[in-house]
Order: C-alpha cells, then structure tokens, then sequence
C-alpha cells in the first residue's frame, strides 16, 4: 500500500519527488485518475480546486482522466480506478467522501484498488483512512457542521486503516484560525493520535511505515 496524504496537493517538489518515487516511474508514463467527490459537498468560491487540477494537469501525465464516485455503475467506477496508476482524491467534505464510498459500495474494490495502485490524497481526500474517523471524532476536531451539512449524525469509516487522524492546513493563511493554539485545543480533547500537517507537507504510508514528507512545518500528538 502506497499512500501520499497531503493538506493541499503535490505544491512542492519534496512531495513531487516522494510520489515520483513511489510509482516507480515518470509522471508521463503514468495514468491518474482524479476524483472530485469531496468538493462537490464545499460551498463556496472553488477557485481551489480549479488552482489544483491545473496544477495537477501541468505534471504531464499519460492519461489524465476525472471520476465521480457518484452516479456511475459500481463496476464502471472500480475498473477507473484500477486503470490508473494513480488515485488523486481531491479536498473538501470527508465525510461526503466516506460516505460515498461505502453507501455505493465501493469500499472494498477501493481497498484492492489502494493494494495496487498509488493514492495521493488532498485535505478531505487525506482524512478517510482513520479508524476514529467517527461522530466523536467529528466533535473532538470540530467538524460536527460539515457532518450535520449532509443530514446526518454519524460515519462509516471506509477502510480503517490506522488509529491516527489527520488534521490538514495548520498555520495556513486561508484557515487563519488553525495555528498552534487550534492544535493544542484539540490535542487536550483527543484520545486519539493526531497528525497536523500544513499545507507543504504529507504524511507519506508504505505498506507499515508511516512517516512525514515536508518543506513546511507538522506535529503529532500521540
């Protein structure tokens, strides 16, 4: 299993390189699929979003192709996935991401998919691997509006990888409130590990390793 879980994409050449080597090949070698889904729940301005898949874009791929998780057959959806060499989640709500994977019931060609394939994933797209990733761990971080957003009062984790949450764009300028006073906030209520990451850095899992891949600044609290 190879992922890449980034705040706010491949911004940086440290992570570029961590991908490149990770898929063993160059980007113009490679297929990525790209998924929105997350984004489609955001509100708001996406100028983001359009800033990232041309930046995604530009790298030179192969075979560039968008995939919405929603709406499609199943089967039609997995075999994308498969055909890429890359899956690039994109940021927004994580819970409207978790939730379509398991309400369509993609979870578990997903998880074949991230056996075989290399995962990048961008804020939201980076926070559905945790198996804390639940009602109460939407209340410790302060998520409970983007869960209640979608009419609902809990979450299915996907895939439930790991005890560790990821928490994404400490110290970034477009979420001023999430500096180190924001962290250690929420450091005191968890009962769970914590990854803050900001916006130049990923924390970077292969097979049973997980470190930290930055040109910017992180914590844990464990």
């Amino acid at each position: 299993m190879n992922l890449l879980l980034t705040a706010s994409g491949l911004r940086n050449e440290t992570l570029r390189e961590a991908l490149r080597d990770m898929l063993g090949k160059p980007f113009d070698s490679a297929n990525i699929v790209f998924v929105p889904t997350a984004s489609l729940a955001q509100p708001g301005d996406h100028g983001w979003f359009v800033s990232d898949l041309v930046r995604l874009h530009g790298l030179g791929w192969r075979e560039f192709d968008v995939l919405e998780l929603n709406g499609l057959p199943r089967q039609m959806v997995l075999d994308r996935l498969l055909h890429a060499d890359v899956i690039y989640a994109e940021g927004g709500n994580h819970y409207h991401l978790a939730r379509s994977i398991t309400g369509n019931g993609l979870a578990r060609g997903f998880s074949q998919a991230l056996r075989e394939r290399v995962y990048v994933g961008v804020s939201a797209g980076s926070m559905i691997f945790s198996r804390n990733l639940t009602a109460h761990s939407a209340d410790v971080i302060g998520d409970t509006a983007d869960l209640h957003a979608l009419g609902a009062t809990d979450v299915e984790p996907p895939f439930g990888l790991f005890d560790w949450y990821l928490k994404p764009h400490l110290y970034s300028p477009d979420f001023p409130e999430r500096d180190d006073a924001w962290a250690d906030r929420i450091a005191a209520r968890a009962d769970f590990p914590v990854y803050f990451i900001d916006d130049e850095t990923a924390v970077r899992v292969r097979d049973d390793t997980v470190d930290v891949v930055s040109e910017g600044r992180w914590r844990l609290h464990s």
